[in-house]
């Protein structure tokens, strides 16, 4: 197959889509590490605020176990009905725990229910990087020219 005009856009598109994907998925893990203090006070109060702290980064750990079950699930996704679509659904997984995250009770409201929602909340996110991360690079090799397929996924800019 030659690689033509359309290809090379098709796999530039395909590039910066799996790049700003990426950024969207990490953005959130970044932003909950750097509020970690306000959110073990808010969900995990404790007279030691070092014990909140370290729920709260617990919780935060919690999302990196389920990465590697979410590559399994969204790899099996991806596999049945297309790349895309895994990528699609695992977007979805993060937006919706992430602005349930920003709309949870804290610990003051509903009690140790604050803590378990963030935990599911977290758990899911954990899932959609995991699936997202390892979709998103199957699906750029997939998409990438004949010849073009390392220098794409190792985000290297296509020749003009």
């Amino acid at each position: 197959m030659a690689y033509d005009a359309v290809n090379k856009h098709s796999a530039k598109r395909s590039l910066v889509a799996g790049f700003f994907g990426n950024i969207l998925e990490w953005y959130d893990f970044t932003v909950y590490g750097f509020l970690a203090v306000i959110i073990g006070d808010l969900f995990f109060p404790n007279s030691d605020s070092t014990v909140s702290l370290i729920a709260a980064f617990g919780v935060f750990a919690a999302g990196y176990l389920m990465r590697p079950f979410g590559g399994m699930i969204m790899g099996h996704i991806g596999d049945k009905y297309g790349r895309k679509q895994a990528l699609l659904l695992s977007i979805l997984i993060m937006a919706i725990p992430t602005t349930m995250i920003g709309l949870l009770p804290t610990h003051q409201q509903v009690g140790w229910y604050a803590a378990l929602f963030l935990m599911l909340l977290r758990l899911a996110q954990g899932l959609s990087v995991g699936g997202e991360f390892t979709g998103s690079i199957s699906f750029l090799v997939e998409s990438a020219p004949e010849g073009k397929k390392g220098t794409t996924v190792a985000g290297q800019p296509l020749e003009s």
